[in-house]
């Protein structure tokens, strides 16, 4: 305790001593360094929580879904500061989470699902759990990675986030690893999804690989980086601008930003589409999505989509547990088995309640 209210004070002080020069006062070194370590901090309090959360998977799905967390790689470093370094271009490590439903049958073959998790800076955590179980229901087999920027894993991984660009490729990475490594994965039935900067990574996925995925779905999708930067305050651009990020605020550089965001690049859709977005988002403004739909249709692209008018739940609508939440999940499920053809499809929201409770309990 002591040493936390240490910090503290030494970060108020820092307050009021910003803008003074070094030679004005010395101790102002010493605080810049200390802030740093505070926030190194933050990524030892983040990996801590990632390894709690890592433990209470198999508490939450039960034995009817085997969980495994692999490390596989994606290209290397965006940036790099040292190119002559020793190993400086390798390929970046990192985790992923594969969720097999335990009941199948090594010897049939089913479908994969890619499911990127949301947030510029987040991981995929048992906050997904009772998505996972309905997934792994249908008897889907799913694959979620943590890609490049992802907390949890240190400040070195944080920072090599390339929005919009290489998480792309290693989400694109996990779908080649599990066609390569399980044989029982129909590489005719491979499927994507995601809400939110998964949306995006979705989309993107979609547009840069169409005839690696048999279809799509992106819930409230982060669709337009120019427009977002305009609604968004000044510290969230900020954040974009900074060194290790894309290094240039969206004036500096609008054709880099345009070319990360899917409503400039709608022109390359041939997978089918689902999207789904709510007016009363109070994350991804429903803007965003209008403008990708309003490209899609410019474009004479086939792509079905659904605006939510004032849904409960704001940006996670349909990712929580109310009943409006599992008919939205319903359409999603409907949609992806028409082209993924699980071997259980749910008929109903009745059936997608019970899988949650009565996993093992199938047709």
């Amino acid at each position: 305790m002591k040493k936390i209210t240490g910090l503290v004070l030494s970060l108020f002080a820092g307050t009021m001593l910003y803008g003074q020069t070094r030679a004005q006062n010395p101790e102002a070194s010493q605080i810049t360094a200390l802030q740093r370590q505070i926030a190194g901090m933050q990524h030892q309090f983040d990996a801590l929580d990632k390894t709690i959360d890592d433990l209470t998977w198999s508490q939450r799905l039960g034995d009817a879904v085997l969980v495994d967390k692999v490390i596989i790689t994606g290209p290397p470093p965006a940036v790099i500061k040292n190119p002559t370094g020793q190993g400086a271009k390798n390929p970046v490590r990192f985790s992923a989470y594969v969720f097999i439903p335990s009941r199948i049958d090594p010897s049939k073959k089913y479908p994969l699902l890619v499911l990127p998790h949301g947030g510029v800076h987040s991981n995929f955590n048992t906050a997904y759990a009772h998505i996972i179980k309905e997934l792994t229901a249908q008897e889907y087999v799913v694959i979620a990675p943590d890609y490049r920027g992802s907390t949890g894993y240190g400040q070195g991984f944080y920072q090599l986030i390339d929005y919009g660009g290489l998480e792309v490729e290693d989400t694109k990475s996990c779908r080649d690893y599990m066609l390569q490594n399980y044989d029982f994965i129909d590489k005719k039935r491979v499927g994507i999804l995601g809400w939110s900067h998964g949306g995006m990574i979705t989309l993107l996925n979609l547009f840069n690989y169409p005839s690696d995925y048999a279809v799509g779905y992106a819930g409230v999708p982060v669709s337009d980086l120019i427009a977002r930067m305009g609604y968004k305050g000044q510290s969230y651009r900020d954040a974009y601008s900074a060194d290790y990020h894309l290094g240039k605020s969206a004036d500096q550089n609008v054709e880099e930003y345009r070319k990360r965001s899917p409503a400039w690049n709608a022109q390359k859709l041939q997978t089918p589409l689902l999207i789904h977005t709510n007016t009363n988002d109070e994350d991804v403004n429903v803007l965003e999505v209008e403008h990708l739909i309003k490209s899609l249709k410019a474009e004479g692209k086939k792509f079905d989509y659904e605006i939510y008018k004032e849904a409960p739940g704001g940006h996670t609508f349909n990712r929580i547990d109310s009943y409006g939440a599992k008919e939205s999940r319903m359409k999603i499920y409907d949609f992806l088995a028409q082209y993924l053809k699980p071997n259980k499809k749910f008929k109903d929201v009745k059936e997608l309640i019970e899988a949650s409770y009565f996993p093992k309990q199938g047709k």
